[in-house]
């Protein structure tokens, strides 16, 4: 079978299960709502209690948690790409541990819902440009020298948290650990993130052909024409958007950005121009699915979306790791 066709069928492929996820987080929950009754709420006609529960609470919530796996894959695949590095993932610079730090600070000020997401976003936001200073430094930027800085950025933010955290008032402590667990129920205006999400796909891949150079080493693709600091500079700053944006929306969300580029590239191989879209998709429909999961396996309480990817991804990972070592 010819590569571009396999490559357009595992697209397909993932397309299918990204729309299945999200029906089955429709009919999901505590109340079951069946597949012919969700295609109405979704028609727009009336039903009743049924209805609105589709329209106003799950469905909003499920594209929520497409959009949000969706960018933290998307942000793992360009790191590994920037840092050439497999260990690579969206919280490895350090945006997801500023963003910990201004949400967990709006809740102890007593902040409602939209200043928690603001503080988060302006926290993720102060930790890109810090990273980013500091490793750019006299000039020279190098995957070692970024990978560093963000390391200890985001080592300093996991204390502020700890801090923060061990000085907390019981009444606000649930809610704390809950957000750095990962926690979408208070996703009710998915809007925004799907725009970045589309955004940031958008952008990316124009530039699949120098990614795929980037990706081989700064110096051949420097020699192949690429403007390799610019690229890197835009490659850096998308991933950051992509990550504060998610991390804004849903908290502290694991593992996604690390294994679906893995899982992707094992499949489609290592082409920018399939494996970027690929990973959106399946990264989409992992959260999603993990969602379903968190809030239906002890319903009517929820989990942590959290906890969930962690269970999923670690032996899984543990997987790719025996796999490779085996094929080596």
């Amino acid at each position: 079978m010819p590569t571009r066709r396999r490559a357009t069928l595992i697209l397909a492929a993932l397309a299918v299960l990204a729309l299945a996820s999200i029906v089955l987080a429709l009919m999901a929950g505590s109340m079951s709502v069946p597949f012919s009754e969700v295609c109405s709420a979704l028609l727009g006609e009336p039903g009743g209690v049924a209805g609105d529960v589709v329209r106003k609470l799950r469905l909003p919530r499920a594209l929520a948690a497409f959009a949000c796996g969706g960018l933290l894959a998307l942000a793992g695949a360009l790191l590994q790409v920037l840092l050439r590095n497999p260990l690579a993932d969206p919280y490895v610079l350090g945006i997801s541990g500023g963003a910990g730090v201004g949400a967990l600070t709006a809740i102890l000020l007593g902040f409602g819902v939209a200043g928690i997401s603001g503080s988060a976003f302006l926290g993720a936001l102060a930790a890109m440009l810090l990273v980013f200073g500091l490793a750019h430094g006299d000039g020279s930027w190098t995957q070692t020298r970024l990978l560093l800085t963000g390391v200890i950025v985001a080592s300093g933010c996991g204390a502020a948290v700890a801090l923060m955290l061990s000085i907390a008032p019981d009444d606000k402590l649930r809610g704390m650990l809950f957000w750095l667990m990962g926690d979408l129920s208070q996703a009710t205006d998915p809007q925004l993130v799907l725009i970045v999400l589309a955004a940031a796909l958008l952008v990316c891949l124009p530039f699949a052909r120098e990614l795929n150079l980037l990706a081989r080493g700064a110096d051949m693709a420097q020699a192949l024409g690429v403007r390799v600091s610019l690229l890197r500079r835009g490659v850096y700053v998308v991933a950051s958007l992509a990550t504060a944006a998610a991390v804004t929306q849903a908290g502290s969300i694991g593992f996604i950005g690390l294994i679906v580029p893995h899982l992707v590239r094992l499949a489609v191989g290592n082409d920018q121009r399939v494996l970027l879209p690929a990973s959106v998709l399946a990264g989409g429909s992992l959260l999603v699915v993990a969602d379903t999961l968190a809030r239906t396996v002890i319903a009517p309480q929820q989990l942590p979306v959290g906890v969930l990817t962690a269970l999923i991804g670690v032996p899984v990972f543990l997987f790719l790791l025996t796999r490779d070592r085996q094929r080596r």
